[in-house]
């Protein structure tokens, strides 16, 4: 039952992100007096029309993920076409900018209204990239925060290894004393040749163990690599104006975050054809959904948000075959003052679909390498 409703949430979530970011194509197609062909629910090939509308098919297709819309002209390759009535070339390059960009702007929309909704209701805690934000934002009073010590990693052969820390636990303390950052360890170790850990361990299915271990060190050393962890965190329900503006500030950090991301993928590509950790495919997503629904409804509906405002990011980037590519050659219309060649511009866009098809297989693979 639970991998059903898992599967739903997976088919809900990508329908609703791609068909809202269709919907603004077609809302300020139709608003521009522009055409719209057809209005596809799921990918090709066609299954059958559902209706007809204001000119437009509306179409139920093979592939039941998403959905696209097909404008008059898009694709027209002579001037004539381009140009004829009711055709995306035809109208002026103000409402082809905003026609482009409508997908963009309802991703980011969605995005907005479920982060305000989750950091008022949900009493979400924002994105911190930095642990020096995250208590700063404590320290202020926007969240709850309490500070531990992770053991990332126990070196192999070293006195922690002997002992039995096990990797993933938490220093709650050291000689009795409270420790809140690794460097808070450091310093209780320093000129001792043996301490006692207070550990916090989760072991899988069960509650949190607390439980000491007397350590031996070695120039005040245990052998283990440690990095800061919120023991605990939480944040308190907040007015809609507050948790607006906290939704603009995640928008903010969300955006860097997956432009800065797009970048590490481009650069380990380049540097050794692999694709980095944290950078994540159709499977992933699948994954991460299905560890959302088990966790709650709000985990989910988070889910949403963030992956609404990545499509808007990652659509709006100058690539050929994506909006932003689109949204190249028509800003580039208007600085030349004259259509770019037709047939550069499909063929530009057609080797930038050809190299998205290849790149989504190879994190797609990566992806069910990390399953296993």
């Amino acid at each position: 039952m639970a991998v059903l409703l898992s599967a739903l949430a997976f088919a809900v979530l990508l329908t609703v992100l791609i068909l809202i970011h269709e919907w603004g194509h077609y809302a300020a197609a139709r608003r521009a007096g522009v055409l719209v062909e057809e209005f596809g629910f799921g990918l090709p090939p066609r299954i059958k029309v559902l209706f007809r509308r204001n000119g437009t098919l509306f179409t139920l297709n093979c592939v039941p993920f998403g959905g696209f819309v097909r404008l008059k002209g898009e694709n027209a390759l002579t001037e004539k076409q381009r140009r004829a009535q009711g055709s995306f070339g035809a109208a002026p390059i103000g409402a082809r900018v905003v026609i482009l960009c409508a997908g963009v702007f309802m991703n980011f929309l969605l995005a907005v209204v479920l982060l305000t909704f989750g950091f008022s209701y949900g009493k979400w805690v924002p994105t911190y990239v930095k642990f020096d934000d995250m208590e700063a934002a404590a320290a202020r009073g926007d969240i709850h925060l309490q500070m531990g010590v992770m053991v990332t990693r126990v070196v192999s052969g070293g006195h922690a290894a002997r002992v039995g820390v096990p990797e993933g636990s938490v220093i709650l303390q050291v000689d009795g004393q409270e420790v809140l950052r690794p460097e808070d360890v450091a310093r209780q170790q320093e000129g001792k040749w043996r301490v006692t850990y207070r550990i916090r361990e989760r072991k899988e299915g069960g509650a949190p163990e607390e439980y000491d271990m007397r350590v031996l060190l070695t120039d005040g050393k245990a052998g283990v690599e440690l990095s800061p962890y919120p023991l605990e965190l939480s944040a308190p329900r907040r007015t809609v104006t507050v948790a607006f503006v906290l939704a603009l500030r995640e928008v903010k950090v969300i955006t860097v975050q997956t432009i800065l991301g797009m970048g590490r993928l481009f650069v380990s590509l380049a540097r050794t054809g692999t694709v980095p950790e944290g950078v994540t495919g159709i499977i992933g997503i699948a994954q991460l959904t299905h560890e959302t629904v088990q966790e709650s409804f709000l985990a989910y509906v988070r889910l949403i948000a963030l992956l609404s405002l990545s499509l808007a990011v990652l659509n709006i980037l100058p690539f050929p075959a994506l909006d932003g590519g689109r949204l190249f050659f028509v800003l580039a219309e208007l600085v030349v003052r004259r259509p770019l060649n037709r047939s550069f511009e499909m063929t530009t866009n057609a080797f930038g679909f050809a190299f998205l098809i290849v790149l989504i297989v190879l994190i797609t693979f990566y992806d069910i390498v990390r399953l296993f």
